[in-house]
């Protein structure tokens, strides 16, 4: 019997084909609109910008553009950010209901904060995204 050859029939289980559906999972807001959009600016604790949580209420839309060329321990301190976008979805608050209430310090901590007095306005998603990708 020659165990090295290639006439061995393979065990069906690697011939199926696997469909993987989501069935749940946790609410998320879109992350996409062609409308302005509100954003906040999120800092580091030396004051490095590190994104942007942005808000879109007509498309129920909302995100964080991370600038390009971040430490990894600037892109770590960002993920609390994605985190309390899914709380705020799963509360079921509008987007700018969150972004009111991030501004507020509510999602803060010694790694990363909203720069006070940050809440402005880009009049695209795009603009948002070239502005973080230029600094």
């Amino acid at each position: 019997m020659d165990f090295m050859s290639s006439e061995q029939p393979s065990p069906s289980r690697f011939e199926e084909d696997w469909q993987f559906k989501q069935v749940a999972g946790p609410a998320k807001y879109s992350r996409h609109t062609d409308g302005p959009v509100t954003y906040l600016r999120v800092a580091d604790r030396a004051g490095t910008v590190i994104g942007y949580v942005w808000a879109n209420d007509k498309d129920g839309a909302a995100g964080f553009v991370v600038p390009p060329g971040l430490s990894p321990d600037a892109v770590n301190a960002g993920a609390r950010w994605g985190r309390a976008l899914r709380d705020g979805k799963a509360r079921e608050l509008a987007p700018t209901d969150l972004l009111a209430e991030l501004a507020q310090g509510a999602n803060d901590s010694e790694v990363s904060h909203v720069v006070p007095g940050s809440l402005t306005e880009a009049p695209t998603l795009a603009a948002l995204k070239e502005r973080a990708s230029v600094g």
